[in-house]
């Protein structure tokens, strides 16, 4: 429920006519949720413009997949491109929007999501191109990691993919906004207290003096 509640929210980010690149696991799920009669040009950095919602089993291609290894779906019109020129467009400040996952965020809007030191690593894949590219970059994360400490952080620990890059933070407890005043509380989600918010949070929160519930 709490992930179905943070891509939700997460949707309600597009607006019509975007071009919005989304990361590898939760983020990808947006593309299901785009309003009826929003145009939204879904961008993978593997090479696609016109991404579309996820396949029913019988419309997979296994030679149609996202920059996750995952079969994805293209809408009419969608283009096909070398890697250079995705990253071309992520580079060149063509990205309205980046939504993807973090393991750390904090107050500062630096954003960890990369690598965990003495853990195998992949690669970085495109997120650090992403952060640095796209005009708006949002992280939806679970609040906490499963042994119950904050994700949210006065500063990260772990490498950082990017320095102050992150402009909001969506979880299932709340929606974060990083400001010139702090990390402030500008959603809490339905049935959350802000007592709930602030206890589960290890940076300091500007808390409005009204925080009102999600709309989803």
């Amino acid at each position: 429920m709490s992930r179905d509640l943070i891509v939700r929210r997460a949707a309600r980010e597009l607006r019509d006519g975007y071009y919005v690149n989304l990361g590898i696991g939760m983020p990808t799920l947006v593309a299901n949720l785009v309003p009826p009669g929003m145009t939204v040009h879904f961008q993978s950095e593997n090479g696609i413009l016109g991404v579309g919602p996820f396949p029913t089993d019988a419309e997979v291609d296994a030679d149609l997949i996202n920059a996750g290894k995952q079969t994805v779906t293209v809408l009419p019109g969608a283009s096909f491109f070398s890697s250079a020129d995705s990253f071309a467009m992520i580079r060149g400040g063509h990205i309205d929007l980046s939504i993807l996952g973090a393991m750390e965020v904090d107050e500062q809007g630096n954003l960890a999501n990369w690598m965990v030191p003495g853990k195998m690593v992949k690669g970085m894949g495109g997120a650090m191109d992403l952060v640095a590219g796209a005009r708006r970059v949002i992280v939806t994360m679970q609040h906490a990691a499963k042994d119950g400490a904050s994700k949210i952080l006065r500063a990260c620990t772990l490498p950082l993919t990017g320095v102050r890059v992150v402009h909001r933070v969506i979880t299932e407890l709340a929606v974060l906004d990083v400001t010139p005043q702090g990390l402030t509380l500008v959603e809490r989600a339905p049935g959350v207290t802000v007592e709930q918010v602030v206890a589960a949070t290890a940076a300091r929160l500007v808390v409005p003096k009204d925080v009102p519930e999600m709309v989803l």
